[in-house]
């Protein structure tokens, strides 16, 4: 375990996301769209799945981001990762910031107060714990996907984030599957493609507030990698820049998956399926004294798997934005760059 303190960091996500311009931090002084994104049942995926495919993907063409409903996922795993994340965050700071271990926050913990969004003076409301996928000794890629970290002070955390990983991992490959059928590719057609994909799960904590002030809980920001899935969106406060310039606030019922594109897949598809800017405002006044938590996963491709143009994808009307191809590991290490975290 490292304990090296880090200095200011770029917005960013380890496979993550990276900063934007957006009209306002402030959620006072932007118009927030009535507007709503309709769940789409996971119950689908057995009983109808062609149409479970249609309704994914015309969510995720409008907006870049969809809202499952009924996933599989056990709510009692759930509630026990959570409550792990929870004591982890609970911890002295000196003894979290034990595990402040990789270059840019890749692995284990990283402080409050650390990630600010490229362009600001102000930091992000939020502190963070990242895993990332378990490799066994002499991996080919494990020069980059390094070595998990766990705290030993919540016995029960290396186990049920464990289980969370997995279960979002395996969750994600479903959204692929039907995002393959609604591209017109083999369902199947992905899997190859993420099965020892760079993904990492973040665990978000923001901390009660004070009042509005300068400080925003997380900038507007894209997501760089192929697809994110998040739980923990049903406390307030997520929401998607739409093409208006207004903002379209995310309420998702009470048991859902908030799933959006990101930067690798929406290259990929040549922007049919787009990478969507969002953000995270600060509470109501009378939520000022509520913590929030969330999960997301960002879910990546292999670090060797080349980024080419779905030939699909490509037209007279659409010619191809990307004409050179690109491995998932050199567009992830060309994004750090630009961010300045290489």
């Amino acid at each position: 375990m490292s304990t090296a303190t880090l200095g200011p960091l770029t917005k960013f996500r380890y496979g993550g996301f990276k900063s934007v311009t957006a009209t306002s931090s402030d959620p006072t002084s932007s118009i927030v769209s009535a507007e709503s994104i309709n769940p789409v049942s996971f119950d689908a995926y057995e009983s109808d799945f062609e149409g479970f495919a249609q309704a994914l993907g015309d969510s995720f063409t409008r907006y870049g981001f969809a809202v499952i409903a009924d996933h599989p996922l056990a709510q009692d795993r759930i509630e026990g990762a959570l409550a792990a994340t929870k004591a982890f965050f609970a911890l002295p700071e000196a003894t979290k910031g034990a595990y402040v271990a990789g270059q840019g926050g890749q692995r284990g913990y990283t402080p409050f107060g650390v990630e600010t969004a490229k362009g600001e003076t102000h930091h992000d409301l939020k502190e963070f714990w990242h895993m990332g996928r378990d490799l066994p000794p002499g991996h080919p890629y494990g020069a980059v996907m390094p070595p998990n970290v766990w705290p030993a002070e919540v016995p029960a955390f290396q186990n049920e984030v464990t289980w969370l990983y997995g279960a979002l991992d395996t969750m994600g490959l479903k959204v692929l599957e039907a995002l393959a059928v609604y591209l017109g590719l083999d369902r199947s057609f992905f899997t190859p493609t993420v099965d020892q994909g760079n993904s990492v799960l973040r665990l978000l904590h923001y901390p009660p507030t004070a009042g509005e002030g300068p400080h925003i809980r997380a900038a507007a920001h894209e997501d760089i990698n192929v697809i994110t899935l998040l739980l923990g969106a049903e406390e307030a406060g997520l929401e998607v820049l739409r093409r208006d310039g207004s903002w379209l606030a995310i309420n998702p019922p009470a048991g859902s998956l908030v799933c959006n594109i990101g930067d690798m897949l929406q290259r990929l598809t040549n922007h049919r399926l787009p990478s969507t800017t969002h953000r995270v405002v600060n509470p109501t006044p009378e939520r000022r004294g509520v913590a929030r938590y969330s999960t997301p996963f960002f879910l990546h491709f292999n670090p060797d798997y080349e980024i080419r143009t779905l030939p699909s994808c490509v037209d007279a009307t659409q010619p191809d934005r990307y004409p050179e191809p690109i491995t998932a590991d050199g567009y992830l290490q060309q994004r750090l760059r630009e961010i300045k975290l290489l």
